[in-house]
């Protein structure tokens, strides 16, 4: 199997869209978390959010698609890592935040932000991988009543 197919490298890929639709508004939302700066851009972060969404939905769904063709079946916890990985990537860049970003420092900044980013981090991957869990079941649903035996 090609290193494309692999899961872990379809995970990443599953993750790394998503994430690029919205790491901008996560500067801004970092900023006026831990910068304590004013965020007022709240349509926007709606569209961001409707946006990532659909993409982390759609990228679910192709990937489950391509894992059906090569006739795995196995996608249901693959479907959940995959929409759910964009949680990694939250967390990576709020370790980036943390160290190139903003002026935090000593221990208990350190544990308080990791500590708490940890804990969005994580609802970010829960709620994105039951997104991409429930996409994916819709499609496969979809497909598989539309495939008659006669």
């Amino acid at each position: 199997m090609p290193w494309f197919r692999q899961s872990a490298c379809q995970v990443f890929m599953a993750g790394f869209l998503p994430f690029s639709a919205i790491y901008i508004e996560l500067h801004y939302i970092f900023a006026s978390v831990w910068g304590h700066k004013l965020y007022t851009l709240y349509g926007v972060l709606a569209i961001a959010t409707v946006m990532l969404v659909v993409v982390t939905s759609f990228i679910t769904i192709a990937l489950t698609y391509f894992q059906l063709a090569i006739e795995d079946h196995r996608w249901w916890w693959r479907s959940f890592f995959s929409g759910g990985s964009t949680g990694f990537f939250v967390f990576g860049y709020s370790a980036f935040y943390y160290f190139n970003r903003s002026s935090m420092f000593g221990f208990m900044q350190t544990s308080f932000f990791f500590g708490y980013m940890g804990l969005m981090s994580f609802a970010a991957f829960a709620m994105l991988g039951v997104i991409g869990f429930f996409s994916a079941f819709a499609f496969v649903s979809r497909i598989y009543k539309a495939i008659k035996c006669d």
